[in-house]
């Protein structure tokens, strides 16, 4: 099929996916399959217009706490952690992704994965971000309904965490779990057949690993998130010793 072809029929029916462009392709005599169909319009950088999943839904009569990260100068583990949710798409359907991150260092500390947008995922992830290491100092997300709700804020607050949410609209207030999850959909999402929770859970799993212990961040100096979680920590444990 040519590559020229589709971006004709899609530049006409933008709100075509991969299963309709298909169909419509093969109506016009272009035998094709969805799947190629899938990674051309993936490889083309093209999707369907459509009503996404709004995950940042704030919920009336929580509280919305303040953006304390303007002018921030983040230069230790643990100042700044911060959690997102986003949407995986499967062949059955969206789960919701949740990963806590430590600005300093970009480790990804922990994640959860779930058919729901209720608070309890991403509370657990929270909890076990919390057991891992020391308390933050700050803990930033944007102001959505899981994080604005007691169950999340509470347990940050309750633990002496100051807690710190984006303004509305302000996706660059939040912008490494922006990247964070631009890299994990390029790099795991749109790189397999997703067809239920447990393919979703593994590819998520493995490229998690992959991130923290293997790929190489620019921002660190071309270390891995873990070398720089490592590093920080080699540095505080000297400072406390000399001090």
């Amino acid at each position: 099929m040519s590559t020229k072809t589709q971006p004709l029929q899609y530049l006409q029916y933008p709100f075509y996916g991969s299963r309709q462009m298909s169909r419509h392709l093969r109506r016009e005599g272009i035998v094709v399959g969805r799947h190629r169909v899938r990674r051309l319009m993936r490889g083309m950088g093209l999707e369907a217009i459509y009503r996404k999943p709004r995950t940042s839904e704030p919920q009336p009569g929580q509280r919305i706490y303040p953006c304390l990260l303007g002018g921030l100068d983040i230069r230790h583990l643990c100042q700044v952690e911060c959690a997102d949710i986003t949407c995986i798409p499967t062949a059955h359907g969206f789960l919701y992704l949740v990963a806590v991150m430590d600005w300093h260092s970009r480790s990804v500390l922990s994640w959860r994965l779930s058919n729901t947008m209720d608070v309890a995922f991403c509370a657990e992830a929270l909890d076990e971000a919390l057991r891992s290491g020391p308390r933050p100092q700050i803990f930033n997300t944007d102001q959505g309904s899981q994080f604005t709700s007691e169950t999340f804020a509470g347990r940050l607050e309750a633990a002496g965490v100051r807690v710190s949410m984006d303004g509305q609209g302000r996706c660059m207030d939040n912008i490494f779990s922006e990247r964070l999850r631009r890299s994990l959909k390029y790099g795991a999402v749109y790189l397999h057949e997703l067809r239920d929770g447990l393919a979703a859970r593994r590819a998520i799993g493995e490229w998690i690993a992959f991130y923290n212990v293997v790929r190489p961040h620019s921002a660190m100096d071309g270390r891995t998130p873990q070398e720089a979680l490592q590093a920080t920590d080699t540095a505080a444990a000297r400072r406390a010793r000399d001090s």
